[in-house]
């Protein structure tokens, strides 16, 4: 696998890593995705919310967890590219905590210590079932 192969795969590990810690409400491994500067706008409905992603986080830990709850959550990757140092990936979610779906855009960076990790996250909310 030559190094834009390995750049992919690593990507891909990081956003299967934050699919699995959303799942599982486990906060500490979804925020050890995330770059400490990072930051997360997007649509819950008609509301815009702008910032970073502690109330994310907030959220899915005052929440039982979607593995516990039995939702019907899926999530596919869609899209991946990355060059040099920098990724973007889309990640389509349906059954989030049982009748949502989002469709959502992360940005990641390699850190300097080659670590991916998400430095940004854009997403839009729908019913599950809309496009």
């Amino acid at each position: 696998m030559g190094e834009q192969g390995q750049a992919e795969r690593e990507v891909r590990e990081v956003i299967a890593r934050y699919v699995d810690a959303v799942y599982r409400a486990d906060v500490e491994s979804l925020r050890a995705c995330f770059h400490p500067s990072a930051a997360m706008s997007g649509y819950l409905g008609e509301d815009l919310l702008t910032g970073g992603p502690e109330p994310f986080f907030d959220d899915v830990a005052g929440r039982p967890s979607m593995e516990a709850s039995g939702a019907p959550y899926v999530a596919e990757v869609t899209a991946v590219e990355v060059v040099g140092g920098a990724a973007a990936v889309r990640l389509d979610e349906t059954g989030f905590f049982g009748s949502f779906a989002f469709a959502n855009w992360f940005h990641l960076v390699r850190d300097e210590d080659g670590r991916w990790l998400i430095v940004s996250k854009l997403f839009v909310m729908r019913r599950a079932g809309e496009e």
